[in-house]
């Protein structure tokens, strides 16, 4: 299916979205700038017992009750390890911890331990300690570390609008695809020849997307006229974006429906489908890598886990240690990393949660040393600042 030029102008409904894209001038890319970076965040908070069960632990029935055993319609687990596992839901993403393409850091979380999705979803965006406390984003700190003097745009939101992650001093940008009607070709060439003529700054901005748009060209199931927010071909999306040659060094991308206050184990809940459309999508993601899978580094985050013990309504509600996944050719994997505190009831935290015993920033900058070859100086000052206390995490690529 044929992502037509004119589709990619409809992001915004209207001629005043293009400003979107200022900067929207690709260059080209030598050397480091083969290492690519894809993080990718699941917004409500992703159970983390569930994604990544621990079967193995001799607490687990007591303390998971009515979620310890999948219900036959969803299949088994998927073990690891004689610990752990991985839900039936996440095949693809099983085959790559078979394939040593995969890693899971269990009982982690950010350094905030309040339960708020709003406080969490900030904290863990800014790289911050405190909700609020940092206006711009980790990744692009990152990006503006590594390449301060960049021109071209470093990074792109695979979203509506740029997330939090990715904003800051680094040049950076978004892309998703329009809901709206396409406008017809005869408009577009008088909305150009109209800028040509009135507004240099956007006759860049209109020229400057269409750039976008020919990278963007050819991603089934976004074409323009319906568009699409299903996770698997903006994953697709994501990966032909960073591997054009002219392409940005990291993208992000979100996916929301994690909130499981409710019927966590029916096949067809919001939490089902939903790791359903992530193992789909980080597949896709893989497959549209092609070769430069070998170069590329993925991160899967979220906010917070969520309780040990079910609730009323056969859901769990919001927790503190959850997981986080490590992706990528270069991966040291089919490995769960964890300092693991137990599901016994004295071992929860507050009597309620997995007690986090990583913090997540020690995962995200021992990924950040590794592969973009940032200094500890820069991640413990700039890239997450007051964050000296949290180690990187050693040895999660290839040696």
């Amino acid at each position: 299916m044929s992502f037509s030029r004119r589709s990619f102008l409809t992001l915004g409904g209207a001629a005043g979205a293009l400003a979107a894209f200022p900067t929207f001038a690709w260059g080209a890319q030598t050397g480091p700038e083969a290492r690519k970076l894809a993080v990718v965040i699941l917004r409500g908070g992703l159970d983390g017992l569930q994604a990544v069960p621990a079967i193995g632990d001799p607490n687990w029935t007591a303390a998971r009750k009515a979620l310890a055993e999948p219900l036959p319609q969803i299949g088994d687990y998927l073990p690891i390890n004689e610990t752990f596992a991985l839900d039936a839901r996440l095949a693809n993403l099983a085959a790559l911890f078979k394939s040593g393409e995969a890693l899971a850091v269990h009982a982690t979380c950010s350094p905030y331990q309040r339960r708020s999705h709003f406080d969490g979803q900030n904290v863990l965006e800014s790289g911050g300690v405190e909700p609020f406390g940092l206006n711009d984003g980790w990744i692009n700190r990152a990006l503006a570390a590594k390449w301060p003097q960049a021109e071209r745009p470093l990074g792109i939101g695979i979203a509506p609008q740029i997330p939090l992650a990715l904003r800051g001093p680094g040049n950076v940008t978004s892309w998703a695809p329009s809901r709206l009607p396409a406008p017809d070709e005869d408009f577009l060439r008088r909305l150009g020849n109209l800028y040509a003529a009135t507004d240099r700054d956007l006759a860049a901005a209109l020229k400057m997307a269409e750039e976008a748009n020919d990278i963007a060209a050819g991603m089934d199931g976004m074409e323009g006229g319906g568009g699409g927010r299903r996770f698997e071909p903006l994953a697709r999306a994501a990966a032909q974006f960073l591997t054009d040659p002219k392409g940005p060094q990291a993208a992000v991308l979100e996916l929301s429906g994690f909130d499981s206050h409710t019927a966590q184990m029916t096949p067809a809940a919001g939490l089902g489908r939903s790791m359903r459309e992530l193992d789909a999508g980080l597949a896709a993601f893989k497959d549209g890598m092609g070769a430069q899978w070998a170069n590329t580094l993925v991160l899967v985050v979220t906010e917070f886990g969520r309780t040990v013990a079910p609730n009323g309504s056969g859901g769990t509600d919001h927790g503190t240690g959850g997981v986080a996944f490590v992706l990528g050719g270069a991966v040291k994997g089919g490995r769960v990393l964890a300092d693991w505190p137990g599901l016994a009831p004295a071992n929860l935290l507050d009597g309620r949660d997995l007690r986090p015993t990583t913090d997540l920033r020690s995962v995200l900058k021992g990924a950040l040393a590794a592969h973009w070859a940032l200094s500890p100086e820069a991640l413990d000052r700039v890239v997450f600042p007051d964050s000296a206390k949290a180690a990187p995490m050693m040895g999660l690529l290839k040696a």
